[in-house]
């Protein structure tokens, strides 16, 4: 089950904010449970994961 922390990592990375290191852990997690995944230098939501930010009724704002 996703944490509100999980799903606001999420809208971080659905939003292309960058995280601190710190939430290196976090952010494995999110990509060995295929809600993200790694695209060149960044990262970014796989289907399931922006299905999981819609779900919670959490926004991304796309520029």
């Amino acid at each position: 089950m996703l944490t509100d922390a999980d799903i606001a990592m999420l809208c971080d990375i659905g939003q292309s904010i960058a995280f601190s290191d710190d939430r290196h852990e976090q952010l494995f997690r999110l990509i060995a449970d295929g809600y993200v995944q790694k695209d060149g230098d960044t990262y970014e939501l796989t289907p399931r994961g922006e299905a999981a930010v819609i779900d919670r009724g959490a926004g991304l704002n796309k520029a």
